[in-house]
C-alpha cells in the first residue's frame, strides 16, 4: 500500500507509522434513531469505498466476504411477506417486535433443505414460539467467480413468531438467541444431510444481516433486496473482508450476528518489520 512522506503531513493528525493493513469496517447511525433507506443506502456507499480493504484469490470475483447488518426493515417485510399471506393466515401479518427474521444459509438440495427446515420448525416449537412462514431470499449469482458458486448456499428467513407469554422484547431476544444455539448444534453439527451448509447468519427481532462470500460491489448485486427503497433502518454495519489466518467462506464473511471486526492487531510497519527479522532464515 502507498504510504506518503512523513513531511507532508507533520501538520495532520495522519501517522503512517500506525497505518494498519486489514478489514474494511463502516458504520451509520441517525443520532435521533429514524429509521430512513438514506442510511442504508450511505452504509452500501461507504461499502463500495472499503473496496480497497476487500480480497480476493486468484479469482478476482471470488472475494474474501462482504456484508451489512441492519435493523428489521419491518416495512419491506409488510410488502415483501406478511401481507402475501394475511389473506390465508390472519396470524401472520405481526407488528414490529411481535416477530424475529433468521437469515440462514441452506443446502441447494430442496429434500436436504427441507428435512433441516423441518427440524428447525421443531425446535422453535419446543422453545414455545410460532413459525409464521419462510421466505427464499431473492439472489443474483451471475457475478460470483467459480469458487464462490461452488459453495453458494440457498438464502432463506424465516419468520418467528413471538409468544404471548414473553412481555418483553429483550426476553424475546434472549428466546431467539436459544433457538438459534439449539439449531446449530442440532442441524449443523448433528447428523442430517446437507448440515454442512446450515448457518445462521442471524436470528433476531432487531437486526438482521446480509452477507456472503462476495466483494464489497458484489453485494447490492447479490441481494436485490437492498435496492428496495422499503428497505430502512437507523443504523448499519458494513464490512469488507481480507481473509488473514482462515480461508474464506460464506459464514465467515462478516457482520457477524451482534458485531464485525478488523481481525488484524499488527500495523502493517509491524508486519514489514517482523519479515525483515526473519529474512536471513529465508
Amino acid at each position: 500500500m502507498y504510504i506518503p512522506d512523513p513531511s507532508l503531513l507533520k501538520d495532520t493528525l495522519y501517522d503512517p507509522r500506525t497505518e494498519h493493513d486489514a478489514c474494511g469496517i463502516g458504520f451509520v447511525a441517525d443520532v435521533h434513531g429514524r429509521k430512513s433507506n438514506t442510511i442504508m443506502r450511505q452504509a452500501l456507499t461507504v461499502l463500495m469505498n472499503l473496496r480497497h480493504r476487500g480480497a480476493s484469490g486468484n479469482e478476482p470475483n471470488t472475494g474474501d466476504g462482504a456484508g451489512i447488518l441492519l435493523q428489521i426493515p419491518h416495512a419491506f417485510f409488510q410488502e415483501q411477506f406478511f401481507q402475501q399471506r394475511h389473506a390465508r393466515d390472519r396470524y401472520s401479518n405481526p407488528t414490529p417486535g411481535q416477530y424475529g427474521v433468521g437469515m440462514l444459509f441452506m443446502p441447494p438440495d430442496p429434500y436436504q433443505r427441507r428435512a433441516l427446515e423441518a427440524r428447525f420448525e421443531e425446535i422453535v416449537g419446543v422453545e414455545g414460539q410460532r413459525v409464521l412462514g419462510w421466505r427464499t431470499v431473492p439472489v443474483d449469482g451471475k457475478s460470483l467467480g467459480a469458487t464462490a458458486a461452488s459453495r453458494q448456499p440457498v438464502v432463506r428467513q424465516v419468520f418467528i413468531g413471538r409468544s404471548a407469554r414473553l412481555d418483553d422484547d429483550l426476553a424475546f431476544e434472549r428466546k431467539l438467541y436459544v433457538i438459534r444455539r439449539r439449531a446449530e448444534k442440532a442441524l449443523r453439527y448433528g447428523d442430517l444431510p446437507g448440515n454442512d451448509w446450515f448457518y445462521a447468519a442471524s436470528l433476531s427481532c432487531r437486526t438482521i444481516v446480509y452477507k456472503g462470500m462476495l466483494t464489497a460491489p458484489q453485494l447490492e448485486e447479490f441481494y436485490p433486496d437492498l435496492a428496495d427503497p422499503a428497505m430502512e433502518t437507523a443504523l448499519a454495519v458494513v464490512h469488507s473482508r481480507f481473509s488473514t489466518n482462515t480461508f474464506p467462506t460464506w459464514d465467515r464473511a462478516q457482520p457477524f450476528r451482534y458485531m464485525c471486526h478488523n481481525g488484524e492487531i499488527n500495523t502493517l510497519r509491524g508486519n514489514i518489520n517482523w519479515m525483515r527479522a526473519r529474512e536471513p532464515l529465508l
